[in-house]
């Protein structure tokens, strides 16, 4: 995860100084875009090196469920400067849709384009591979940025070729404007991600009855209730109430209760289960709110 986070900050560096020198000699919006696409990449990287850092710590005293919400904080900073960016190039496109401008050096542009797109599909191609095997919503979240530049950077060869070789000014801050539309979108799905951890959700349906499934797939476990389930960064919590035959040794419930647990685990590896276990048919205690759906 530290490896992706330095690899996304470098990959941003370069491309902002390849874009700034492509925008300065071409003039174009399109290429504007971008190069503040890049811009907010890099703020946006720099900021999830931060959170990743914070996220790895161990649990502390302090913090006895781990710092894994540093990744979700990082999360919502990253949508707000997205989409501050993306308003500042409608605005431009705009600009440049009423007060069109020939674009110069087209050629130029368009082997910058062809540059970032090969470095940030290795780039995503990293991000990937991390994402599989940590399950980081701040790396997805970066990921989701470099995905999007793939696109652009294509739109953005298709506006400088429209605007050089066939005379069509305004191809090019339409596209411009298209690109700030996509860069809102990107906004939104990192924001909705990271209030969806912060919130703590539960899991997913198939999720939850999966574990269920898991949970009562043990032949001498009788039914469960009270299960909760959330997310923390990369950090899983799942707890429940198991029940069991009342005349069950204490010994015996502790054994199942493990048993099932490692069930659990094999499923959901470095989840953190917390399992309950109650006599079957026990009238729950007064006052007590259990969900109809277990």
């Amino acid at each position: 995860m530290r490896g992706a986070t330095y690899a996304a900050v470098a990959v941003a560096g370069l491309l902002i100084a390849v874009k700034m020198g492509a925008w300065l000699l071409t003039d174009s919006v399109s290429i504007l875009a971008t190069l503040v696409d890049s811009m907010l990449d890099a703020a946006a990287s720099l900021v999830n090196l931060y959170a990743v850092r914070q996220a790895l710590q161990p649990a502390d005293r302090e913090h006895r469920f781990g710092h894994g919400k540093a990744e979700p904080l990082a999360g919502l900073g990253q949508s707000a400067f997205i989409a501050g960016s993306a308003v500042f190039l409608l605005i431009e496109a705009g600009q440049r849709f009423w007060q069109p401008k020939a674009v110069e050096h087209g050629t130029i542009g368009i082997g910058v384009m062809v540059f970032s797109i090969v470095v940030t599909f290795a780039l995503v191609a990293f991000q990937s591979r991390v994402i599989r095997r940590t399950k980081s919503l701040a790396i997805s979240a970066d990921s989701l940025h470099y995905r999007g530049d793939l696109l652009v950077n294509s739109g953005v060869i298709v506006a400088l070729v429209a605007a050089g070789e066939f005379g069509l000014r305004y191809a090019d801050p339409v596209i411009g404007g298209a690109i700030a539309a996509y860069i809102v979108w990107n906004a939104w799905q990192i924001f909705s991600g990271s209030l969806y951890h912060l919130m703590d959700r539960e899991f997913d349906d198939a999720d939850r009855d999966r574990i269920k499934g898991l949970v009562l797939s043990h032949p001498e476990v009788l039914a469960l209730h009270d299960l909760r389930t959330r997310t923390s960064g990369r950090d899983s919590f799942i707890q429940l109430h198991m029940e069991l035959h009342g005349s069950m040794s204490l010994l015996r419930a502790h054994d199942v209760s493990d048993e099932v647990e490692i069930q659990i685990r094999r499923a959901y590896p470095g989840a953190e289960v917390i399992i309950h276990q109650d006599p079957f048919g026990l009238e729950k205690p007064p006052g007590r709110t259990v969900s109809a759906d277990a």
